[in-house]
């Protein structure tokens, strides 16, 4: 059981630290914690995905609730699921991107609302570890079936706008961006790669974070006669785009794009982490959005989309989160918004992109370090003179540049993003605070 529990979810290796007893302890723990009667619940390809299921299914019921099983879906269909049909809560069972051998679950209460370690895992938690489960009902819950894949579909074409055919290609990794698809079929053309369902990633990880696992789909679109090409993770939850030369497009102009194309719709708040580009800030207030800074990670920002009923939102890390589907992500809405948006503008994905592309960015740097805090104070100090930001690490805006410094929720890391208004003066405060960094 040692360090499953994690900051956003869940999450552990099949058969070592994660097991059928553990997912019924923790189905039973869910229901103790929520009080939930009704808990959507559905999962991902892996080979051991079922028995997880069946186990947690286990659980749950005997807890008194019921269970609507949606079946192997990805973690967008969950959360439509869950807000759709009603539900107390709902569980993915899933990995997301991590090898073959992982598995998890990522929790919410109703209406999609994420469960994060400081809202009720680090509670499960203790639940599980000291067995305080309430006791079992008189009567056990039921397990009815539904199949959410087409209502999903449906909602998600919504958004489709196209003033004329797109044409794509879409690594699926082997993982459940091949059910996110569906609602593409029809809509755009596709050439699909890796679109047999295998839990085991024969291909490539299924991460588009990691540029080496975008080659195949950068090979196919240089071939030709695409309009861009896009990649899913392994819960296809996050997606990432190569533009039609097949050149990686940065997440957060993907961000800017989606949102120049929602406002041209409606009005309304978009979110930008702070890791991206001042360029993001800029595209939405040139397209008379409201935009706002968030703190990094999913569970801060769904909740500051709520707060504000903002339209979208996008995270360096490739999640694109939309009003229109319970305030979570959607990456089949974020293809077809960047299909709108070369369709209505007339121009290609890198035609679109290149005057967003206004600054030198230095990428995300990660550093392991002795004494986290002790960083940030100094890095605090130091640059006192800039505009301090303290909504996650420590963010310095300075006329020409800026930057962010943050730890890691998951690692003995501390992590850079640094932008500045040429490559020279990029690299050369991007070197300045990486040796104050690794001082400490």
């Amino acid at each position: 059981m040692a360090g499953i529990f994690k900051a956003y979810d869940i999450r552990g290796i099949y058969g070592e630290t994660l097991a059928e007893d553990m997912a019924c302890d923790i189905g039973r723990a869910f229901v103790t914690f929520l009080k939930c009667r009704k808990v959507v619940i559905g999962y991902d390809m892996r080979p051991h995905s079922q028995g997880l299921f069946d186990a947690l299914c286990r659980g749950v019921t005997e807890q008194g609730a019921d269970v609507v099983d949606i079946g192997m879906c990805s973690t967008p269909m969950s959360y439509f699921a869950n807000g759709s049909l009603g539900a107390d809560a709902s569980i993915m069972i899933t990995a997301s991107h991590n090898p073959g051998e992982w598995n998890g679950f990522k929790l919410c209460r109703e209406k999609a609302i994420p469960i994060s370690g400081a809202t009720g895992i680090q509670e499960i938690e203790r639940i599980v570890t000291s067995k305080a489960f309430a006791p079992k009902a008189a009567k056990p819950g039921t397990v009815s079936r539904k199949d959410i894949v087409p209502g999903y579909v449906a909602h998600v074409r919504r958004v489709a706008d196209l003033k004329r055919p797109v044409r794509i290609a879409v690594d699926f990794a082997n993982a459940m961006g091949i059910l996110e698809a569906r609602c593409l079929d029809g809509v755009l053309e596709m050439t699909r790669l890796y679109d047999t369902l295998d839990g085991r990633f024969p291909n490539h990880e299924a991460n588009p974070l990691k540029l080496d696992t975008l080659e195949a789909l950068q090979k196919t679109v240089r071939r030709g006669g695409y309009d861009f090409g896009v990649a899913f993770d392994g819960d296809a939850d996050r997606a990432g785009f190569v533009d039609e030369k097949g050149d990686v497009v940065p997440m957060d102009m993907i961000t800017a794009l989606i949102a120049s194309s929602l406002l041209e719709r409606q009005q309304g708040v978009i979110y930008y982490d702070l890791r991206s580009s001042w360029a993001v800030k800029e595209v939405i207030e040139e397209n008379k959005g409201i935009p706002k800074m968030s703190r990094v990670g999913h569970a801060f920002i769904k909740q500051q989309m709520r707060d504000n009923n903002a339209l979208f939102a996008g995270e360096l890390s490739g999640h694109y989160y939309f009003r229109d589907n319970y305030f979570t992500e959607s990456s089949a809405m974020a293809v077809l918004y960047v299909a709108n948006a070369i369709t209505h503008k007339g121009q290609s994905l890198s035609t679109l992109v290149r005057p967003i592309q206004r600054y030198a960015a230095s990428g995300e740097i990660n550093s392991e370090v002795h004494d986290a805090a002790a960083v940030l104070q100094s890095i605090r100090r130091r640059y006192s003179d800039g505009r301090i930001i303290e909504l996650d690490g420590v963010t310095v805006e300075y006329a020409d540049w800026w930057f962010n410094v943050r730890c890691s929720n998951t690692e003995p890391l501390v992590r850079l993003n640094l932008e500045a208004r040429n490559r020279k003066l990029m690299e050369d405060k991007r070197d300045e605070i990486l040796t104050l960094i690794r001082a400490g």
